[in-house]
């Protein structure tokens, strides 16, 4: 009798494949062959659930994105203190544990091909917004007086900011003082803005 396999958790291995292969190799070397090398399967099998490296490189790319927003619903209360709010949601963005630092390092080899790739480009562009209207939505709770425009470039760039220090140097980008930065500026943000 053969095997049934669940595609769904066959796709999360795959792309817990593609992780390795970026994060050992580098983005370029992702390819199905060395991938599927990656999963224990062959690449006609992998290919029965991505034809294609693009196709195999979105999916992957979505799956981040799909976690990050899954994380912050879980991690969000219904109601409660703005900064709170803001902080349990910036944590869930940083790279705070070994699995966020990997899907954090993933995520930044993908923001450079997307340079080049229009597909990962359109997928990076929806990020990029969902963030920015996270950022907003953040500022106009903490900071409802505040300009909010400037308000959220700045908090977008400093989670932008803190996300690539902690993947270049992690040893002075930790978690303790990325919670600080976010805090600091969360209170400087909510004081400024209440006034």
């Amino acid at each position: 009798m053969p095997k049934v396999v669940d595609p769904a958790r066959r796709r999360q291995e795959v792309v817990a494949a593609v992780w390795r292969v970026i994060r050992q190799d580098g983005l370029d070397r992702a390819s199905v062959r060395n991938v599927a090398r990656e999963a224990g399967l062959s690449a006609g099998s992998l290919r029965h659930y991505f034809a294609t490296q693009p196709e195999l490189l979105a999916f992957t790319l979505r799956t981040i994105i799909e976690r990050i927003e899954e994380r912050i619903a879980a991690a969000l209360p219904a109601d409660g203190d703005p900064r709170m709010r803001a902080a349990r949601v910036l944590d869930e963005l940083l790279p705070m544990d070994a699995e966020r630092a990997a899907e954090n390092q993933v995520w930044l080899a993908f923001t450079a091909r997307a340079l080049v790739d229009p597909e990962l480009r359109t997928l990076c562009e929806e990020a990029h917004d969902a963030l920015r209207s996270g950022c907003r939505a953040l500022v106009e709770s903490l900071a409802p007086n505040a300009d909010t425009e400037l308000e959220t470039d700045r908090l977008h760039a400093l989670i932008d900011g803190l996300a690539v220090h902690a993947a270049l140097h992690p040893r002075t980008t930790t978690p303790t003082r990325m919670r600080a930065a976010v805090a600091a500026h969360l209170n400087e943000l909510h004081t400024r803005g209440t006034h």
